[in-house]
C-alpha cells in the first residue's frame, strides 16, 4: 500500500489550502497515529501536525492557529487545512501512517512501523 498526498499548489501569502492523503494499493485497517510533515529545500524534514487514533493533535509552534489536522477514521484519509499561508510554509509536504495494519491488492495483511507518502509541493509566493 502506498500513501498518496494531494492538494498542494502555488499561492499567494494569505491564502488558503488543504492536503489531503489516501491510501492505495491497498487498504489501512489500523493506524496508531497519521500526521504530516514538510522539508524545505536545504533543509530537514520536520513535524507540522499528527493526529492519534483516539483524535489527540500536536502541531508545530510554527503552524499553531493556521493549521488545522483531520482525519476520517472510517477512511483512514487525513487532512491539513492550511490557512493565512506564509512564505516560509513553502516546502514539500508528507503524510505518514505510523504503526499502520493494512491489507495489500491480494488481501495479505501487513503490519508496518510507519508509512511514508510521496511529497506535494506548496508553494507560497509573497
Amino acid at each position: 500500500v502506498q500513501l498518496q498526498a494531494s492538494g498542494g499548489g502555488l499561492v499567494q501569502a494569505g491564502s488558503c489550502l488543504r492536503l489531503s492523503c489516501a491510501a492505495s494499493g491497498g487498504t489501512i485497517i489500523r493506524v496508531d497515529a497519521m500526521g504530516w510533515y514538510r522539508q524545505a529545500p536545504g533543509k530537514e524534514r520536520d513535524l507540522v501536525a499528527t493526529i492519534t487514533s483516539g483524535g489527540d493533535t500536536v502541531y508545530s509552534d510554527s503552524v499553531k492557529g493556521r493549521f488545522t489536522i483531520s482525519a476520517d477514521n472510517a477512511k483512514k484519509m487525513v487532512y491539513l487545512q492550511m490557512n493565512s499561508l506564509k512564505p516560509e510554509d513553502t516546502a514539500v509536504y508528507f503524510c505518514k501512517a505510523d504503526q499502520p495494519v493494512y491489507t495489500d491488492i491480494l488481501g495479505t495483511m501487513h503490519a508496518d512501523r510507519v508509512l511514508w507518502g510521496q511529497g506535494t509541493l506548496v508553494t507560497v509566493s509573497s
